[in-house]
């Protein structure tokens, strides 16, 4: 019953789950973030999560390496991030069609990889558990917080250096003046293109990176659409968080709980059905975009094509 979720045990392994569902939200949203702060939209973000997932997971299994997972996960990340960006930035395609047509693709060549790879689904060994010394003997918090693998750890990483960039570089200084005012930023002699290539090629890696963290850290195995949606939640996440990546950072740890939550719900045999635990995550994403709908801080040249000269 609802009870033996108010344990402590079941409560900390909720909280502890709930850090590790955080990450290829983090991975992801991060990366999203950064190319909608410099005007880009990208909708291909799932598609993006699932040929990384696979790539690094079919890697892995064949050279028993996890940096060369990470790595060709990192590779084909950056190349559907360019070719992102060459539909949008240099094309100039309206960027929501193209960003379903980068996650249609996706879905369809790493289901199409996987069945031709694989006979039936398998298993790799993936990212081991680091505990970090003294900090992970703390009672609770230790075990919450400081007994993850590295994936984890650099994922969390990711959110004070995303900060530190967007606002005391010179490099996130152009980010936000590309994404606020495009013509502005290019009288001030900031390459509009250049910026927006950089930062959809980089949302590309991250986005990959996050299903690498699901198929070689997380799950350790790859399966069709093994991602689930979760880079469209990730696109929410950034509209949740304002664009910022403490707001994103909130976001993501509130939609990993509740999933972390729905997850132990099946695993205790609570008497809720099983579909109404599944879609809570769902539910969430569609409450946190009409939260974010009433938002106007929004990068003002979002989603809006550049030209010299306009």
């Amino acid at each position: 019953m609802i009870g033996d979720l108010l344990n402590a045990t079941v409560l900390i392994g909720i909280a502890s789950s709930g850090i590790q569902l955080a990450t290829p939200y983090l991975y992801a949203s991060i990366g999203e973030m950064f190319g909608q702060r410099s005007g880009v939209l990208n909708l291909g973000v799932e598609g993006m999560m699932l040929m990384g997932a696979f790539t690094a997971f079919y890697t892995v299994h064949n050279t028993g390496s996890l940096v060369l997972g990470v790595l060709a996960a990192l590779m084909i990340g950056a190349l559907m991030g360019l070719a992102m960006a060459v539909i949008s930035v240099t094309l100039q395609a309206e960027q929501g069609i193209s960003g379903i047509g980068i996650y249609l693709f996706g879905l369809g060549m790493s289901d199409l990889l996987f069945q031709k790879s694989f006979s039936q689904i398998v298993t790799v060994r993936g990212f081991p558990t680091i505990r970090i010394p003294l900090l992970s003997e703390i009672p609770v918090i230790g075990e919450v917080f400081f007994e993850h693998n590295l994936l984890v750890y650099v994922a969390f990483a990711l959110v004070p250096l995303a900060w530190f960039v967007l606002n005391k570089t010179t490099l996130g200084l152009k980010i936000r003046a590309v994404g606020q005012n495009p013509q502005a930023a290019d009288t001030m002699g900031i390459s509009v293109a250049r910026v927006r290539y950089f930062t959809v090629t980089l949302g590309g890696m991250l986005a990959s990176m996050a299903g690498a963290s699901l198929s070689i850290a997380l799950l350790n195995v790859f399966q069709q659409n093994m991602t689930a949606g979760q880079g469209f939640i990730a696109v929410a996440l950034v509209y949740f968080g304002s664009w910022r990546p403490g707001g994103v950072l909130i976001g993501a740890l509130l939609f990993s709980t509740v999933n972390a939550l729905q997850l132990w719900v099946r695993t205790k045999g609570i008497d809720i059905p099983a579909e109404y635990a599944s879609m809570a995550p769902y539910l969430l994403t569609i409450l946190a975009l009409v939260f974010a709908s009433k938002r106007v801080d929004q990068p003002a040249a979002l989603s809006k094509p550049f030209e010299r000269g306009d």
